[in-house]
């Protein structure tokens, strides 16, 4: 101990400078090695940066010299094992740099989760919420979300637009014709359904009908009460997915159990021409419930089923049952029962009507129709027909279905826009605008069967209506068209050569010299088809 501090008196070297704050000479011995233990040990050195600090050492007198260890000492490190400041600074140095590369990774672990401290190229594509206020409370940037979808797709529009040269495609009703008549209604019957919303099977378990929505239901009675087509008091109003599955929920429900398969099964019939698609959905299944019975005027037997579609797909004739007996039913079919179509000349109370939005309002993409049922017990089996079959009805679409039917009551409603000065709001009458179409189109297809030559059509028939409180002209959804050349005995088929398709009256149970044509599609299309039949001689 005494020998060590002798040597850290001796130790005492010179500095350079004049008390200023320099850094020390590094420290080594006379062979150019680094400083030994003692070396160290002596070199304990602090810095300061402005005059009067100085750099120093404990009772050591500056002097011009420069310091030097192994003067001090007067002896060079022996050689050989590692000093312990090298170990030290290999330490210092190591932990350093895995402090570094821990602090990395973290970095790059958080810049990973959280998009709002990406760089401004990765920002360029992050969209970020706006913040309410100046700043955040607590301060942290503002919260991004999801980049956008830039594969948006538009929803579908249908059929393509139709060009001089194109197959015109007026099979089906599809009912596109009304798209110009809601491109004008701006929000009317627009409708914004959250995510948490329609989530549970169940709408209303107090209910006959627990799937139906309380709003679809009372848009539907008040339709109706504002038309005068049908009523509603006293009626349980069951919804399904289009009318097309209320019919075979009818039919199920009016059907007698058949549990050991002994009884034959129920007769549906229907005066034909009848719609094509009754004998191809009642037999769909095979059911050992019911069968088709084809036409109802020619039916013997006094237990059936009778299906009245009035104004009838496809001749647009208004129809009544023409079968009676104490075991037979009726299922009264009014999908176009409508003022656009037809005039409204009463009240119909039937046991069972069924309706549709999609030839009410032109809404076929929607899937909705409702049944308007009497009976109690039939209004149970068929809301369990649709249980069965599809476990409800989407809610989504029904609040679709009764926020259209809502715009096309308040079209009617005696009501001011209370944003105007008095005067009454511009209305968006949605039967008006059909009736209007639809009359035009008729004029054009008579002019067009008329300048064709080969071609009739059924006799035109008119009848005070109700709704419009004038007398009104039967313009059906469908045209019954006639081919009266002597060398044509399939109209479809001959139509079909000339690029227009339409539906053969066989599958109406009629003459195929008869073909069914919609009158519903856009504009173009039944321009171009007009044209075309006009040109057929």
């Amino acid at each position: 101990m005494a020998t060590f501090q002798r040597r850290l008196i001796d130790a005492r070297g010179e500095f350079q400078g004049n008390g200023g704050g320099l850094m020390p000479r590094m420290l080594a011995s006379p062979g150019g090695g680094a400083p030994s233990r003692e070396e160290h040990a002596v070199a304990t050195v602090t810095a300061s940066g402005g005059g009067g600090g100085g750099v120093a050492l404990r009772g050591a007198r500056p002097t011009g010299g420069a310091f030097s260890v192994a003067k001090a000492t007067g002896r060079r490190r022996a050689a050989g094992g590692t000093p312990l400041w090298r170990v030290a600074v290999f330490a210092s140095v190591a932990l350093n740099v895995a402090t570094l590369a821990l602090l990395l990774y973290h970095y790059a672990v958080s810049h990973q989760h959280h998009p709002a401290a990406a760089s401004p190229d990765q920002q360029h594509d992050t969209c970020v919420q706006p913040e309410t206020s100046g700043k955040r409370e607590d301060g942290a940037a503002a919260r991004s979300v999801e980049p956008r979808d830039r594969d948006t797709r538009a929803p579908s529009t249908g059929k393509p637009a139709v060009t001089p040269d194109s197959v015109i495609n007026l099979d089906h009703g599809d009912p596109t014709m009304f798209e110009a008549f809601w491109r004008e209604t701006g929000d009317a019957a627009e409708i914004v359904i959250p995510g948490w919303q329609t989530m549970s099977y169940f709408s209303d378990v107090t209910n006959v009908c627990w799937f139906l929505e309380p709003g679809f239901d009372q848009q539907v009675r008040r339709l109706h009460r504002t038309v005068g087509n049908a009523a509603v008091d006293g009626y349980h109003v069951l919804v399904g997915t289009g009318s097309t599955q209320l019919f075979m929920a009818a039919l199920y429900a009016l059907s007698p159990p058949n549990a050991d398969g002994a009884a034959e099964p129920m007769s549906i019939v229907s005066t034909a021409p009848y719609y094509s698609s009754y004998p191809a959905v009642t037999d769909f299944l095979r059911s050992g419930l019911f069968r088709w019975g084809g036409d109802a005027d020619t039916f013997v037997g006094d237990a059936y089923i009778e299906l009245v579609c009035s104004p009838n797909n496809p001749d647009g004739a208004i129809r009544e049952a023409v079968l009676s007996s104490d075991a037979g039913k009726a299922v009264h079919d009014l999908a176009y029962y409508w003022p656009q179509y037809t005039p409204i000349t009463r009240r119909a109370d039937h046991d069972i009507m069924l309706f549709t939005v999609s030839k009410s309002t032109g809404h076929a993409g929607t899937r909705i129709g409702w049944a308007l049922v009497k009976d109690r017990e039939v209004a149970r089996r068929m809301t369990k027909f649709v249980e069965l079959n599809t476990i409800g009805v989407s809610k989504d679409s029904q609040l679709r279905a009764a926020k259209v039917l809502r715009a096309v009551s308040d079209g009617y409603d005696d009501v001011e826009d209370e944003h105007s000065s008095g005067g009454a709001m511009r209305r968006h009458r949605l039967f008006d605008f059909g009736r209007r179409k639809m009359v035009e189109r008729w004029n054009m297809l008579r002019a067009a069967a008329a300048a064709s030559g080969i071609f009739s059509l059924p006799e035109e028939t008119t009848g005070h209506c109700n709704f419009a409180n004038e007398r009104a002209g039967n313009n059906p959804a469908f045209a019954w068209l006639r081919c009266d050349r002597e060398d044509v005995v399939d109209c479809a088929g001959f139509l079909r050569g000339h690029k227009i398709l339409t539906r053969c009256g066989s599958q109406f149970g009629a003459d195929p010299r008869y073909v069914r044509v919609s009158m519903l599609d856009r504009d173009d299309a039944f321009d171009f088809f007009v044209r075309r039949l006009a040109s057929l001689k």
